[in-house]
């Protein structure tokens, strides 16, 4: 025990010296021509000034044809300058974009000008500013939403055997159901790599494809999150198979197992909304919180509903329906609290959950959590006052039926909930 406090005491201190600085996504302050301006002779570059530093890698100008210009760095880390063509008819019309180096959000826009009276304003009847594909934005989500539900069915499963059911590593639908997050999970890792880097270059899911897109976003911090994310996926897989060979109870598979579960919650929160705002290290420690009680909480659930339920078997419904409904509170009231801290750090007021397309998710998600919630009451009440019955009866179906309803209900609901956290993260914050 005193060597999991410490290990639990050091982890939290690395958790603690990694936050990142607060910022939001990276946004054009202004240029030079600015937008729309008619310079009396045509310019050798333009300058781009962001409002926080960015890496030249990350900025991409292209013309309306689609080149690429050279991006070039000044002596301040926040303004890069584009060298310019001499078009025949003076006019300029330009694309960017830069990835935020912290979380890989992708901003753009357009800029036009012309010089002087040799061309109307350039572009005017041009498309407006660019923006990801859709295609690819929902590619993104979706891996997104499939990454969540691996990472609390493992997470939440692991837990679930580690501390309530050590007989559930011998049962069939119990290593069915790890296998199946294990192999998700890992699977959308690897997509998300390529979607990330589609979406960063405004590409479309051909992109996605491309080794070379690959290549160009493990070379960013979003790219190295991932990898790293990936690499966890790959050591969770001994940590599975240690389990399926009968050692839940060996407390070195349960330190491995902590090692693998805080790495897999952090590289997950690390691409998040949680960096941005007054503190980041607040931020941090709430989203990783929020990350495990909906882990423990989801997978926990999943176990409950599709592995110890079927079995109907009195002697596991009276030891893990009490434990998990104990695990489960707790898990709310942290998902709850660390809630509270995440909209505080990227909302930031009343007047941003209520007039932003951020803050609206965010009240979705509420709502459905609300949902969620008294599924959950239904469930724990049926425990007070069923449970002692449904052992009674030797687990008798008719008996345990209304309690799988409202696990089902909980469960339908919980991957709305995460669908709904996948399109925030995609989503510009509320700031």
């Amino acid at each position: 025990m005193r060597r999991l406090l410490l290990l639990a005491a050091l982890l939290l201190c690395t958790l603690l010296g990694t936050a990142q600085p607060a910022s939001a996504h990276t946004e054009l302050v202004s240029s030079s021509p600015k937008d729309g301006a008619t310079p009396a002779k045509a310019p050798t570059h333009l300058t781009l000034t962001f409002d926080e530093a960015v890496d030249v890698a990350d900025v991409r100008v292209l013309t309306v044809d689609g080149d690429r210009l050279p991006v070039s760095r000044t002596a301040r880390r926040n303004v890069v300058r584009v060298a310019l063509g001499s078009p025949a008819d003076g006019s300029f019309a330009l694309v960017w974009s830069v990835v935020d180096k912290e979380d890989g959000h992708a901003s753009s826009g357009r800029i036009a000008f012309s010089v002087a009276a040799k061309a109307a304003r350039a572009g005017s009847a041009e498309a407006s500013s660019p923006a990801p594909s859709p295609s690819v934005r929902k590619g993104l989500v979706a891996v997104r939403w499939a990454g969540y539900l691996a990472l609390a069915l493992f997470v939440g499963g692991l837990a679930f055997v580690a501390l309530l059911w050590p007989g559930g590593a011998y049962e069939p639908r119990a290593r069915a159901l790890l296998g199946f997050a294990w192999t998700v999970g890992l699977l959308a890792t690897v997509a998300a790599v390529g979607l990330q880097g589609a979406y960063a270059s405004l590409g479309g899911l051909r992109d996605a494809l491309d080794p070379a897109t690959y290549a160009d976003v493990l070379g960013t911090r979003p790219g190295i999150v991932l990898a790293a994310r990936g690499l966890m996926w790959v050591l969770a897989a001994v940590v599975l198979a240690a389990l399926l060979q009968g050692a839940a109870r060996s407390p070195g598979w349960r330190v491995g197992a902590l090692a693998v579960t805080f790495g897999l919650l952090r590289t997950t929160g690390m691409t998040g909304h949680n960096s941005e705002g007054s503190e980041p290290t607040w931020g941090a420690v709430a989203d990783f919180l929020h990350l495990l009680g909906a882990a423990l909480w989801i997978g926990g659930l999943a176990m409950l509903a599709l592995a110890v339920l079927p079995r109907r078997r009195p002697g596991e419904l009276a030891e893990v329906v009490p434990g998990y409904a104990r695990l489960a509170a707790l898990s709310v009231t942290g998902i709850v609290g660390a809630g509270l801290v995440l909209a505080w750090q990227v909302v930031g007021s009343y007047d941003a959950l209520l007039h932003t397309s951020y803050g609206h998710l965010l009240l979705v998600k509420t709502a459905v959590l609300g949902g969620v919630l008294v599924a959950a009451y239904a469930s724990r009440q049926w425990v007070r006052t069923r449970l002692d019955l449904a052992v009674l009866l030797r687990g008798d179906a008719a008996t345990v039926r209304s309690f799988g309803y409202s696990v089902a209900a909980e469960t339908g609901l919980v991957l709305v909930v995460l669908a709904v956290t996948s399109l925030l993260v995609t989503a510009d914050p509320g700031r």
